[in-house]
């Protein structure tokens, strides 16, 4: 049975535990990270030696990092309706995974962690304003390709959106000031409707407040 470690007030464990209730994976959820421990155990670091979550066990087979658990999931559990075997297909998919990893995702973690995480008395204004901007392009961006398609890389769900769209639920609702995309917005709706991502991604990060730690 698939065994998945981490906190689930991390944005890395909601996108693995967000696809793994789109395909109704049967699992076992270990919390670790943060007050959890763990992830500086010997055994953990046997396995990840990050020292970070996601891990997942599948049958013996370990991985961290989690696009590549998402591309992994996706390909083992969720053949066509998630990854397809024509590389054509899967192209755009891995595309925007890639793009999220290596843009959003750093933009995002920074204006969480500069407003959010980091206590009121401390919080650096023009930093927070540097990242409110850089989202704002990057969603500006997505707002674009939202115009074309409904979700990100084609009419349907598939782990792209799970890459980017897992920081919606934080963005929205921590307080920072945010643009009117009507696209990115009716995106944002429709993952609302989806009972995987309300029960893994809409939840508290209230744990996470004021913290620099964890």
């Amino acid at each position: 049975m698939l065994k998945v470690w981490g906190r689930r007030s991390s944005a890395n464990v909601q996108k693995v535990m967000w696809l793994i209730g789109e395909l109704g994976i049967e699992h076992v959820h270990v919390p670790a990270g943060g007050p959890y421990g763990l992830v500086n155990d010997q055994s953990f670091r046997a396995m990840n030696p990050n020292g970070l979550v996601p891990v997942i066990n599948d049958d013996g087979l370990i991985m961290w990092e989690s696009n590549a658990i998402l591309r992994y999931l996706a390909a083992r559990h969720g053949k066509e309706k998630f990854w397809s075997d024509d590389p054509r297909k899967r192209a755009p998919i891995d595309q925007w995974i890639d793009w999220a990893g290596t843009t959003f995702q750093p933009n995002m973690i920074g204006l969480f962690w500069s407003y959010w995480r980091t206590p009121e008395a401390q919080r650096n204004p023009s930093q927070i304003s540097n990242f409110q901007q850089r989202c704002e392009g990057n969603l500006r961006l997505l707002e674009a390709e939202l115009a074309k398609r409904a979700y990100i890389a084609g009419d349907a769900l598939t782990p792209a959106d799970i890459a980017s769209g897992v920081h919606l639920y934080r963005y929205y609702t921590m307080g920072t000031p945010f643009p009117v995309l009507p696209h990115v917005e009716a995106w944002y709706r429709r993952l609302q409707e989806r009972p995987a991502y309300r029960e893994h991604v809409m939840i508290s990060y209230e744990e996470l407040r004021g913290r620099l730690t964890f």
